[in-house]
């Protein structure tokens, strides 16, 4: 039985597909339309997006940026990808609402609670934008206090490895896979999935998240049909 609201979480790399920096037109728009797909077959449906690849305020901040202003503009990042993601998504015919954390009304609307279920009810695509709209705060954390919020049953994670392991698999051939794995676990082994916040809120609340490989097509409609893929954190 699909999922029947979740909120994608997707990091700002994945958008540069196999460049270096910046937006793969083509690969955006091959997440967007698995986003359609899994759209059009009923499930809600709420994208966060990150900025990693256009700017990380961490990174800014470990080269002597104020960590403040490098996280603010780490937000507006996120907002280009928030407006591509759009983009794409309207060419697509799906109706996309991007909502910030952060105000700038000229390109999104402000987020609001009440507001953004509504745009979910009405089966449009929600794009939550600027993280929490706070500094020292990561777009995992954003992911899970927005998932909370909308009422999503799930958060789907998407990254460039098919789940979670107990090392790197890209630098530990030998690492093994959990097929599922508790929030204190996660947080106990300190493995890098997400922040420590995010996944603490998630155990507070009793969010559950997958975590998936991205790059392989069609994994998106798999997760929210609820075959098993990736890694599951509850």
């Amino acid at each position: 039985m699909s999922l029947r609201r979740v909120l994608l979480k997707i990091s700002g790399e994945a958008l540069m597909g196999t460049g270096q920096y910046g937006i793969s037109p083509e690969f955006i728009e091959r997440i967007a339309r698995e986003v359609a797909e899994v759209h059009e077959s009923g499930t809600e449906l709420a994208l966060v997006i990150g900025g990693g690849n256009i700017f990380r305020g961490v990174a800014g901040s470990a080269k002597g940026m104020d960590r403040a202003s490098a996280d603010y503009m780490g937000m507006l990042a996120t907002t280009i990808n928030a407006l591509a993601m759009q983009d794409s998504l309207e060419k697509l015919g799906c109706k996309t609402r991007v909502m910030s954390g952060i105000e700038m009304p000229k390109v999104a609307e402000p987020f609001i609670r009440r507001r953004a279920m509504r745009h979910l009810e009405k089966r449009r695509i929600v794009v939550f934008a600027a993280g929490t709209g706070n500094p020292y705060f990561t777009t995992d954390t954003a992911a899970a206090l927005r998932a909370i919020e909308i009422g999503a049953e799930c958060i789907l994670k998407a990254t460039k490895v098919d789940g979670i392991y107990d090392d790197d698999p890209r630098q530990n051939p030998a690492a093994v896979r959990f097929n599922a794995i508790t929030y204190n676990e996660v947080l106990a082994r300190e493995l890098k999935v997400m922040d420590a916040t995010a996944v603490s809120l998630c155990r507070e609340h009793k969010m559950p998240i997958t975590v998936f490989d991205l790059y392989r097509p069609g994994n998106i409609a798999r997760v929210v049909r609820g075959e098993d893929v990736g890694t599951r954190i509850s």
